[in-house]
């Protein structure tokens, strides 16, 4: 009986969140290494399950580098990075097409389904959803071609909102469509940032494989933007988790509620963030 009233206890708990987020829009931002372990991915397609039956609006939005290096290795393409943009030719586009959209997006899809979930796949760059023009990059002061590689300037949400409202999960894969038609690669760190902050999302949600932004000793449980900026400067965030954090400042910024980083790897990491009282992860408040 013990743990019957334990659980009771829990769900509890959870109550003024259910309350609070009902109706809510949160954007996932899916990718790393959390993509690369079935159990890792089902566990947290189930807690994105979970919080659309509960009645939260979610998009998922997903990246796919590792695989597509992969993919591109299989055709004899060495990837090149250009200040941490994938330099992207032609030949390279057709690949990085179809491992997001053929492969991943599918297979997200699919498991989403599986799990009893309501989930419609499709290339951002579907309908225009995300329109963008050709980015270029600065190495030595000196502009860069690198490509297929797009700035968001246009995102189209009624496609979005039309399966938001018939009770399905959007499952996006980060491309964009040009203005000469052609389909461009775009960052998922920065599509997932830029689509939270056109729906006004509650809350944007980065699922990594670390627990979040740390003091060099400690786990920051929440920051605001002034605190990151701080951070940065006094090199307390360094390295891949730089990029990640001013991306989550931007989606502040443009009206996101909270942002937040988590360790997808831990079980239930979605829930455990959300309807706690403590969480798991790091989050961000203006």
């Amino acid at each position: 009986m013990k743990h019957l009233i334990k659980k009771a206890s829990i769900l509890i708990e959870a109550l003024p969140y259910f309350q609070k987020y009902r109706n809510k829009t949160f954007v996932i931002k899916f990718g790393g290494s959390t993509m690369e372990d079935d159990t890792t991915i089902a566990a947290i397609l189930r807690d994105a399950v979970f919080l659309e039956q509960a009645g939260i609006r979610v998009i998922i939005v997903h990246g796919g580098g590792k695989a597509i290096s992969a993919a591109l290795k299989k055709k004899g393409i060495e990837p090149v990075f250009v200040n941490g943009l994938r330099v992207t030719d032609k030949a390279t586009i057709k690949i990085v097409e179809k491992v997001l959209v053929g492969e991943i997006n599918k297979g997200l899809v699919a498991k989403i389904n599986a799990l009893g979930g309501r989930a419609v796949g499709f290339s951002a760059a579907d309908n225009g959803v995300l329109q963008c023009v050709k980015e270029y990059e600065k190495v030595n002061n000196k502009k860069v071609d690198i490509g297929y590689v797009g700035k968001i300037t246009q995102i189209h949400t009624h496609p979005i909102y039309r399966l938001l409202n018939v009770e399905k999960i959007p499952v996006m894969a980060p491309l964009a469509l040009g203005p000469d038609g052609f389909v461009y690669n775009i960052n998922a760190d920065i599509a997932a940032c830029e689509i939270a902050g056109r729906l006004k999302a509650e809350k944007l949600i980065f699922v990594t494989d670390v627990d979040g932004i740390n003091d060099g000793k400690n786990l920051i449980p929440t920051l605001t933007v002034n605190d990151v900026r701080g951070l940065i400067r006094r090199k307390v965030i360094t390295g891949g988790m730089i990029p990640k954090s001013l991306s989550m400042v931007k989606a502040i910024n443009k009206g996101v509620k909270k942002t937040h980083i988590i360790n997808g790897t831990i079980p239930h990491s979605l829930l455990l963030e959300i309807f706690t009282d403590s969480g798991i992860g790091t989050e961000l408040t203006k």
